[in-house]
């Protein structure tokens, strides 16, 4: 049996969606409208329609690839929630320097558009990786939480006590994203 993998662009007007079979090169492609309220009724709907023109077996599916230009183009156009951005204590203002070339090069007087993310959204957390990707500093987790927590507009609480972890903590990114907010 083949295997396929599974495309998925939940985007800010419609939701594209393709399957491609890896010992052929076949693919089947779809794009249904992006549901905004709900973006997994989109997804939905566009997975069973794709695999109902392909003919496909679910189970046939050996790898599912996800990407998402909706939330990415709300943060850009400024719409939806307050956004926050947590990074390695002293690169707070990072993007905000920019130092990448003008657009205008040649405007002395240009005017740089708003950070996405206000100074005051943006917080800093004990952690440095080396260039290598190996950990410098472990990240301090009840920092991370204590800044989560700060942002979410509730009482900090207190970080629960653990013994040290048997192997290396993963990376920042990954760490960070496994807490949530909740």
């Amino acid at each position: 049996m083949s295997e396929y993998s599974l495309g998925i662009d939940i985007g800010g007007t419609f939701t594209d969606l393709v399957i491609h079979d890896h010992d052929t090169g076949r693919r089947w492609g779809g794009k249904v409208l992006t549901t905004h309220a709900d973006p997994q009724r989109g997804v939905v709907a566009g997975v069973r329609t794709i695999l109902a023109e392909s003919g496909l077996d679910p189970r046939s599916i050996g790898r599912v690839v996800h990407a998402t230009t909706l939330f990415t183009n709300a943060l850009i156009e400024r719409k939806g929630a307050p956004t926050g951005l947590l990074v390695t204590d002293g690169f707070r203002d990072m993007l905000e320097i920019g130092r990448e070339r003008k657009y205008d090069l040649y405007d002395i007087g240009i005017e740089n558009p708003a950070p996405l993310v206000p100074r005051n959204l943006r917080l800093g957390v004990s952690e440095r990786m080396r260039a290598d990707g190996s950990v410098a500093e472990p990240l301090d987790e009840a920092q991370l939480l204590r800044q989560i927590e700060r942002r979410a507009g509730r009482r900090p609480r207190r970080a629960p006590r653990k013994t040290p972890p048997p192997a290396p903590l993963p990376p920042v990114r990954i760490r960070a994203s496994a807490q949530g907010c909740g």
